[in-house]
């Protein structure tokens, strides 16, 4: 009898675990879900997301799904439901809905990475006064009156410092410069305490999308245990900060303390630091690695580096001092810098995916976009479409000739798009372009050793990118003794 118990009671579990892995392969919705496989219960396709792949073309976890169901295809990754897009129609469209049918959102491990009340979290007026924030520290009329001046005087001390070195990993260099100019400006450290801060935000990358388990030994604990010691860093500051009223840095932090202050606002110190948190991760990552790539891809066109460095020599022959800092005038008249930052971000698809969170179900081409499921736009399937782009893997800044460089579109969309588009897109491409004026006039470089750059699924460079840095005077005698 008792094995008959034991019979039932094993073909009940087997029907019940069979139910919920065709609930979960087949997820109920009210009309016609995109095409897609939802993969194993839990984990979904997660392994195939993260599975690392070479730098050069679409992510072949994309390709293949757009190859067998299409532009529009649902799947599961890190245990979220969610909807991908290929297509610049829809994309566009995602853009356009922003506080309608969508918000911005993350991954779960990326808004827990991010902070509680950090920029994930806070939509319409919040998140445009947050923006207003931000933009105060990195939009045009501060770069223009301040951080210009600052952020050329820092590539000059650098790349100084570099070229005595017989080996630099021009990704890790110029991370650290990024860092420490970003932790001056915000909260007025100096080289060490910047570099402490660093130290906590190193693991940051790896768990930004990742299964969000809190268990010792996973990069989403890693980058957790970061956090908090990066926040504990940063809280102290603003302690010692109001401890000392009369000792003003004129930085950032002393702007979001004097704007927690105003009578009428809802910014807390506690969302003051989880922007602080967030805008310092942001201002040295992601700009890092393009300017690593802008190297990269010009030393394999030498042709394109010939034509660069035409522009910012011209731009040195009509200056009355030679040796004079970058004007904002300067800067704007690089059009072909600019088609190299363009170029160069178009192939970099730094940014694996750009989400959004769907708020209500809403129909399009057919199909049911679910509330509650994750939307997720795919730059690198329209920046690499060969009917988007003519010879789309190739490097080719010339083929953004007369076009609009310092905007959006359905088909670039490198810093975002719509109301969300990144506050931090000008400040990026401000220091792409004084880095590569300096690198083409003042300083060379040679590659030494390009390491191995994958995507898994965000841009990572396993061993760095070697490089040596000459000034332009020691060029020839250095080459002489290869």
């Amino acid at each position: 009898m008792a094995w008959l118990l034991v019979m039932y009671l094993f073909s009940f579990l087997i029907v019940a675990f069979a139910h919920w892995v065709y609930r979960w392969r087949n997820p109920k919705c009210k009309g016609l879900l995109p095409p897609g496989s939802m993969g194993f219960p839990i984990i979904g396709e997660s392994i195939q997301f993260f599975t690392s792949h070479a730098l050069r073309g679409i992510p072949p976890f994309i390709q293949q799904r757009m190859t067998r169901y299409g532009s529009l295809f649902r799947t599961s990754i890190v245990g979220q439901n969610v909807i991908v897009s290929t297509d610049p129609e829809i994309n566009h469209f995602i853009f356009q809905q922003e506080g309608k049918l969508v918000h911005c959102w993350y991954t779960e491990s990326a808004a827990q990475i991010t902070g509680p009340q950090g920029f994930t979290v806070h939509h319409g007026d919040s998140h445009k006064y947050l923006r207003n924030l931000a933009l105060n520290l990195v939009g045009p009329e501060n770069l223009k009156e301040t951080l210009l001046f600052e952020m050329d005087q820092t590539a000059r001390q650098h790349l100084d410092q570099w070229t005595g070195l017989s080996k630099l990993d021009i990704k890790q260099a110029t991370e650290i410069m990024l860092f420490k100019l970003a932790a001056s400006k915000v909260l007025s450290y100096d080289e060490k305490k910047a570099m402490e801060l660093r130290n906590y935000y190193k693991a940051f990358m790896e768990g930004f999308i990742s299964f969000p388990l809190y268990v010792s030994g996973t990069s989403f604990y890693a980058s957790m245990q970061g956090r908090k010691n990066a926040i504990k860093l940063i809280k102290e500051t603003l302690n010692e900060r109001r401890s000392s009223c009369n000792k003003k840095k004129n930085d950032f932090l002393d702007y979001i303390l004097s704007e927690v202050d105003k009578e009428e606002t809802f910014l807390t110190e506690k969302i003051g630091v989880d922007v602080i948190c967030m805008l310092i991760f942001a201002a040295y990552e992601t700009t890092s690695s393009a300017i690593t790539l802008a190297l990269k891809f010009l030393n394999q066109h030498p042709h394109v580096l010939k034509q660069l460095q035409e522009e910012h020599e011209h731009i040195i022959a009509s200056r009355e001092d030679k040796e004079s800092s970058i004007t904002w005038k300067e800067y704007r008249s690089m059009k072909f810098t600019h088609m190299v930052i363009n170029e160069t971000v178009r192939l970099a698809n730094i940014a694996p995916g750009i989400f959004r969170k769907v708020v209500q179900d809403f129909q399009i081409k057919g199909y049911t976009i679910p509330k509650g499921w994750m939307f997720m736009i795919c730059p690198s399937s329209v920046h690499l479409s060969a009917e988007k782009y003519d010879d789309p893997l190739s490097f080719n800044p010339s083929r953004w000739n007369g076009q609009e460089l310092h905007s959006s579109s359905k088909q670039f969309m490198a810093f975002g798009g719509g109301q969300r588009l990144c506050a931090g897109a000008d400040f990026a491409k401000l220091a792409m372009a004084i880095m590569l004026h300096y690198l083409v006039t003042k300083y060379k470089w040679k590659v030494l050793d390009e390491g191995n750059i994958v995507r898994k699924p965000g841009l990572a460079f396993l061993d760095g990118f070697k490089v040596q840095i000459y000034t332009s005077m020691n060029q020839t005698s250095e080459e002489e003794k290869d």
